[in-house]
């Protein structure tokens, strides 16, 4: 297995560029149920992976596997199958163990959001290959061995069963946000409402407004305001009032003043 250089030290990752996540490599070893592929490529899709490598799949190509992938059929017509998990590791310079057991033997534990960074950092070699096991077993003392890496997912201690889709989805999300730094970017076709904030000429005309209309009806003694004014000052200056926020208030106190003035 080739290693990385000195000046990708995984003690020292750099900044790396959300390019990297095309090279890196979700590795799925006897995957028993071809549906779990197909969550396997959604999940990877949704995250901006593409690469995905099967090492002796119980049943694949196979209709649930392009069921679960829901739309990301392109990964599974693009994914590589293998007879053993040094095949599919052949060209990668960094392998990851994915395995919620901690063993006595093989390579030393990371937390999935602090080994993210590391994996995008040697990434910048070459291919990084991910390796799950099967959903049953997990992966053999054997096949962990073959990677220089272990990360786990910090589940519930009592419970650390996930299933594989899952997995996958968790380690492709804190791939993202190591990749875009926490801030990946968000595209959306909803067009925000925006209005301009409202003047402070604006405000205290609004003020003026309140307070008439709560002198007309009753609501405010001018003669023992207490408090009244400037708690309500502080309750509108909390909600940043925009221009068209004020025009509608004062629209509310022009249909009450109407009204008591009939």
């Amino acid at each position: 297995m080739k290693h990385p250089s000195a000046s990708h030290s995984p003690l020292r990752p750099s900044n790396p560029p959300a390019g990297n996540l095309d090279k890196i490599r979700i590795v799925l070893s006897h995957t028993s149920h071809p549906g779990n592929i197909g969550a396997a490529a959604r999940a990877m899709k949704t995250m901006g992976l593409s690469r995905l490598v099967l090492v002796n799949p119980k049943s694949f190509p196979h209709n649930d596997a392009v069921a679960r992938a829901a739309g990301a059929e392109d990964i599974l017509v693009q994914a590589r199958v293998c007879s053993s998990l040094d095949e599919a590791l052949v060209g990668s310079v960094f392998a990851v163990a994915i395995s919620a057991r901690h063993r006595s033997l093989g390579p030393a534990p990371m937390q999935a959001r602090a080994a993210a960074p590391e994996v995008l950092a040697l990434s910048a070699a070459g291919e990084v290959a991910l390796v799950f096991g099967n959903e049953t077993a997990g992966l053999s003392n054997a096949e962990v061995q073959r990677c220089q890496r272990t990360v786990f997912i910090p589940a519930n201690p009592e419970y650390t069963s996930l299933n594989l889709g899952s997995a996958v989805q968790l380690l492709c999300y804190e791939l993202r946000l190591a990749a875009f730094d926490g801030r990946p970017p968000v595209v959306t076709k909803a067009i925000p409402f925006a209005s301009p904030p409202a003047t402070n000429d604006d405000i205290e005309r609004f003020y003026a407004h309140l307070e008439r209309i709560m002198i007309a009806t009753d609501f405010l003694d001018p003669q023992h305001p207490k408090r009244l004014l400037p708690k309500l000052r502080r309750l509108f200056g909390r909600a940043d009032l925009e221009r068209d926020e004020i025009n509608i208030l004062r629209g509310l106190l022009d249909a009450v003043e109407k009204t008591i003035g009939k």
